[in-house]
């Protein structure tokens, strides 16, 4: 196996590192998968089984949150701090979100 070496800047490697962890993956392996993917011939995205559940996680909490942002706008203002305060700790809000 070749072993590849090569800088990147801050902000790529906060996002790369996010990315990994939000994918279940150390840095490596997503790293290597991306690779990959960015030489497949059929120009598949690796993860889009990971965005097709998440796309639809967010369309169900949509309309979970408007339901019940009608009929307690208060439930609604503490689930969605407590919602921001767990992606912040993960690493998932940006620095200008995560107030």
């Amino acid at each position: 196996m070749q072993k590849i070496n090569f800088r990147i800047d801050d902000r790529l490697d906060r996002e790369l590192r996010r990315r990994a962890f939000g994918a279940g993956l150390s840095v490596s392996d997503f790293a290597r998968r991306a690779l990959e993917q960015a030489v497949d011939e059929r120009k598949r995205y690796v993860f889009s089984s990971q965005d097709e559940i998440l796309a639809t996680a967010i369309q169900i909490l949509s309309i979970v949150a408007t339901s019940v942002g009608e009929r307690s706008p208060k439930a609604l203002e503490q689930g969605m701090a407590q919602a921001r305060a767990i992606l912040a700790e993960r690493g998932l809000l940006g620095d200008e979100t995560a107030r």
